[in-house]
C-alpha cells in the first residue's frame, strides 16, 4: 500500500448511477450496485454522496448545468424571459438520442422524491418568471415552452419516433412561435 489516499472520480459514480437507472430503472439505484458499476466500494459511493437522494441530487445537478449551459450559449446574454424561453427550445430542438436518454433516465430518477418533484417544479415556474400570459407574445412564449418540453420528453421516453428531418420542422415551428431576439 502507498499510503497515498485513492480518490474517487464523482463523475465516473454519477455515470455508472445513470447507466443503472437507464438499464434497471430507478429501482435499481442502490449504493452497491453503483460501487459494482463504478468499480469502487460501497462506503467510497456512500462517502462521496451519504445518501441516495444526495446521489440523485447530484445526477441532475449535473444533468442541469450542462443543459443551462447549453441554454446560456444560445441566449447571447440576452436575460429577457422570452429569450431565455427561445434558448431553452433551441439547446432542446439540439439535443441528440444520447441527451434524450439521459434527459429520461433523470426524469425517471426525478419521480422518485416528492422533494426533487419540488424542485422540479420550482425549476419550471422560475422558467415562466416574467411572462404575462394577457400578453399575446408571452402567451405564444409560454405555449412554444409547452410544447417543446412536451414534445422533447415524447421523444426522450421513445413514445414519438419521428425522423430527424420532421423533428427539426416541427421545432423550428415551436421556435417560430417565439419573438425573435431583441437586437443590442
Amino acid at each position: 500500500m502507498s499510503g497515498r489516499p485513492r480518490t474517487i472520480d464523482r463523475d465516473k459514480v454519477l455515470d455508472a448511477a445513470e447507466a443503472i437507472v437507464s438499464r434497471v430503472g430507478a429501482s435499481g439505484l442502490t449504493f452497491e450496485a453503483v460501487a459494482r458499476a463504478a468499480g469502487i466500494t460501497k462506503g467510497g459511493v456512500q462517502y462521496c454522496f451519504g445518501t441516495k437522494e444526495n446521489l440523485i441530487h447530484a445526477m441532475i445537478l449535473r444533468w442541469g448545468t450542462a443543459f443551462d449551459a447549453a441554454v446560456a450559449a444560445h441566449q447571447a446574454g440576452d436575460t429577457s424571459p422570452q429569450a431565455r424561453i427561445r434558448a431553452h427550445i433551441l439547446a432542446t430542438r439540439d439535443s441528440d438520442d444520447a441527451e434524450n436518454a439521459r434527459s429520461a433516465v433523470m426524469m425517471t430518477a426525478l419521480l422518485q422524491s416528492p422533494e426533487q418533484v419540488a424542485d422540479s417544479r420550482d425549476w419550471y415556474n422560475d422558467k415562466l418568471a416574467g411572462l404575462d400570459l394577457n400578453d399575446p407574445a408571452d402567451l405564444r412564449t409560454t405555449i412554444a415552452f409547452l410544447a417543446a418540453e412536451g414534445t422533447f420528453f415524447l421523444r426522450a421516453f421513445r413514445l414519438l419516433d419521428l425522423p430527424d428531418q420532421d423533428w427539426d420542422r416541427l421545432q423550428d415551428s415551436i421556435v417560430a412561435l417565439v419573438s425573435a431576439p431583441k437586437q443590442p
